[in-house]
């Protein structure tokens, strides 16, 4: 307790670096020294099992436990998301109990139900107020009794220990005898005796106090202006969003019966929610993209007959491309989805040009059966090539490397897959409908004939512009030449981003405090820029977290919108409204956040790079500031920062250890007074 970051720096952090450092695999590791807190975080190559190394990780860890300070906690190794970041926020609120009442609640009965959930890492409790004894010594009273704040916490260890008393025997009983050695109340505490002065005891009471308190304020929350406590769900690195919120939403009920009266439970944050309407909206698209295509292959065969062959193609495709998947071991997410969407169009290709071909032997008089024959032997082996073709195109893909590649190799597969699956269907069912279905008819209906009337046009056009552009071979070759540079210079011109900004439902605000602020001075803004969130018609809730992962000078506000159907602004343009009232806020930098796509960490800047140096701390800080001084002159940069700060006030003891020595005052009692 009370360790700064230069403590935590070379005490903690540097020895389990180095310790880490030989861990096979590693792709890149980063290290955050806070007060009283280290974070060491770890990622590695895609090939590395990551049960192995987190194994291997916890081997390194245990082989410097001894060199670390006795006095710490024990370092906790989680298999987790790269950033840690909580999928699901579960605020608990109450009318009738304190914080520190919801805190125990929640403690002992709902974090551990949480983390049975199949898929959960961890379920971390958010503005904790655990129960604890808290002493308040008077100075005064301390020097008149000569009574040091060393002595007070020796005489606590000393006094308020349990011991194993071990058993009696006898021939014929055994009893097992209890030292009642600890302290469990104020009162108890309060009657420590810490020394003995001129044959008078000298106890607690009489140099300070003792109350049952929290054991740390560094973390404020409220739900709708409510004081809250929270569970942050953090999921495996494997695990899927939507299984964890569905055994979530489950168990809800069964924690909401068992609450005690006068307590709730409200589901804040759950990014799980745009996952699965992504999806719904995928199969809408799905759905669409079948009826456009079907409607399309009617306009130009103008046969309903016709249109059933190439119709049969698609859930014929779609089912091995499912199959397929299954054989990978790929999931049903927004990309495999997305790949469904676009091989409903690819996947008819094959099957309509031999539907055609032999569709054009049966208009000109011969049986099914043999135009059927007969159309295939002429563009079999075209249609093989093809088939062949358009699956390699999406070969490259699936090869990718590093985060890309880890993310566009299922649509890449599936996307072949189904291909090659419609070209098999092309060669084999298609032929065989084609023989059973196909008819020739003498005479057409008025609707066939006003169609072809149309596609006959369609055809004259083209064929006097084709015959135009063969004569003129200039003009042509000029015409594509100017097409491509157009296209080249619209492609340099449009910016380039993993993926675009979405509407998840959800938005966020930061605030940044001054080094050296209080939780109470950053939860003093986070509450003026609630009065900002909670006017917004279209939010549905605001979670506020001041001191957020225990840095005193950060607060964050979740807004939770009401569904995408019921409002007419998009969270982007919520945030870009919000952000000038939230720039203006003096005494704090503030600015809104959309999550951004693709489940990457909602705190990631869309530029970031780090400077490495091997200088001191102090000298790297001052460039820092160099540089950051001129990244804030760029007017398109906003809410630049830097997760290197230096600045925050301190109070440093010189000792003077000659008169600590004559005194015979030992040096770790003036630290720890």
């Amino acid at each position: 307790q009370g360790a700064s970051p230069d403590i935590i720096e070379t005490e903690v952090t540097k020895i389990i670096e180095d310790s880490l450092s030989g861990v096979e695999g590693i792709k890149t590791i980063t290290s955050q020294s806070r007060q009283e807190q280290s974070q060491i975080t770890i990622v590695f190559k895609m090939e590395r099992d990551a049960d192995d190394a987190a194994a291997e990780v916890r081997d390194r860890v245990g082989r410097v436990r001894a060199d670390l300070p006795l006095d710490i906690e024990e370092p906790v190794i989680a298999k987790v998301e790269a950033d840690a970041s909580p999928i699901l926020y579960l605020a608990f609120f109450s009318d009738k109990h304190s914080n520190e009442e919801v805190t125990d609640y929640v403690d002992r009965y709902v974090t551990d139900q949480i983390e049975m959930i199949d898929g959960v890492a961890e379920a971390q409790i958010l503005g904790a107020r655990k129960y604890s004894m808290r002493i308040w010594l008077d100075p005064a009273r301390m020097t008149a009794r000569g009574v040091t704040p060393q002595d007070v916490e020796t005489a606590i260890r000393a006094q308020n220990i349990e011991i194993p008393g071990g058993r009696i025997e006898s021939a014929a009983r055994e009893f097992t005898v209890l030292s009642d050695t600890s302290l469990t109340t104020p009162e108890q505490f309060e009657n420590i005796i810490l020394r003995k002065q001129g044959g008078t005891l000298v106890r607690l009471k009489d140099v300070g106090r003792a109350e049952i308190g929290p054991e740390s304020v560094r973390e404020i929350l409220r739900y709708n202006g409510k004081p809250a406590v929270a569970i942050g769900v953090v999921k495996q690195s494997t695990a899927n969003p939507l299984d964890i919120s569905a055994g979530l939403r489950k168990l809800l009920p069964e924690l909401n019966a068992n609450l005690p009266d006068g307590m709730h439970t409200q589901v804040v944050y759950d990014s799980s929610i745009f996952i699965e309407r992504s999806i719904d909206n995928v199969f809408d698209s799905i759905f669409e993209a079948v009826g456009l295509v079907l409607l399309i292959i009617f306009l130009f065969l103008r046969s309903i007959r016709s249109t059933l062959i190439p119709l049969v193609t698609i859930p014929v495709s779609l089912v091995g491309a499912f199959t397929l998947m299954w054989a990978f071991g790929f999931s049903i997410n927004t990309l495999t989805l997305l790949a469904m969407v676009l091989a409903v169009g690819l996947v008819v290709d094959d099957a309509i040009v031999v539907l055609e071909n032999v569709h054009r032997h049966v208009e000109n008089g011969l049986e099914p059966k043999e135009a059927a024959i007969r159309g295939m032997r002429e563009i079999g082996t075209a249609v093989i090539l093809m088939t062949l073709t358009l699956a390699a195109v999406y070969v490259p893909v699936a090869m990718m490397e590093g985060r890309t590649g880890k993310l566009f190799t299922e649509f890449a597969l599936t996307l072949a897959g189904s291909v090659l699956v419609s070209g098999f269907v092309a060669l084999t069912l298609t032929p065989m409908m084609c023989s059973r279905m196909l008819r020739h008819q003498q005479r057409h209906n008025r609707l066939y004939l006003l169609m072809e009337q149309g596609l006959a046009a369609l055809e004259n056009g083209y064929r006097r512009l084709l015959g135009w552009s063969l004569k003129t071979v200039l003009a042509g070759l000029t015409l594509a030449l100017l097409a491509g540079g157009a296209t080249w210079y619209f492609y340099q011109q449009l910016p380039s981003e993993l993926s675009p900004m979405e509407d998840r439902g959800v938005f966020m605000t930061f605030m940044i405090a001054p080094d050296g602020a209080s939780v109470n001075y950053t939860n003093h803004y986070v509450k003026q820029g609630e009065q900002l969130l909670t006017p917004i018609p279209e939010g549905k809730g605001v979670f506020s977290v001041a001191g957020m992962n225990g840095n005193v000078t950060e607060g964050i506000s979740f807004v939770e919108l009401t569904d995408w159907q019921e409002r007419d602004r998009s969270s982007l343009q919520i945030a870009s409204e919000l952000g000038p009232k939230l720039f203006g806020i003096p005494g704090v930098l503030g600015f809104p956040i959309t999550p951004p796509s693709l489940g990457q960490p909602f705190m990631d800047q869309p530029v970031q790079f780090v400077v490495k140096t091997t200088d001191s701390y102090a000298q790297l800080n001052e460039q820092m500031g160099k540089l950051m001084a001129e990244v804030r002159k760029n007017p398109r940069i906003l809410a630049a920062r830097t997760d290197l700060k230096l600045n925050s006030p301190e109070l440093r003891l010189k000792v003077d250890r000659d008169k600590a020595a004559d005194l015979g005052i030992p040096v770790a009692t003036i630290g720890s007074t």
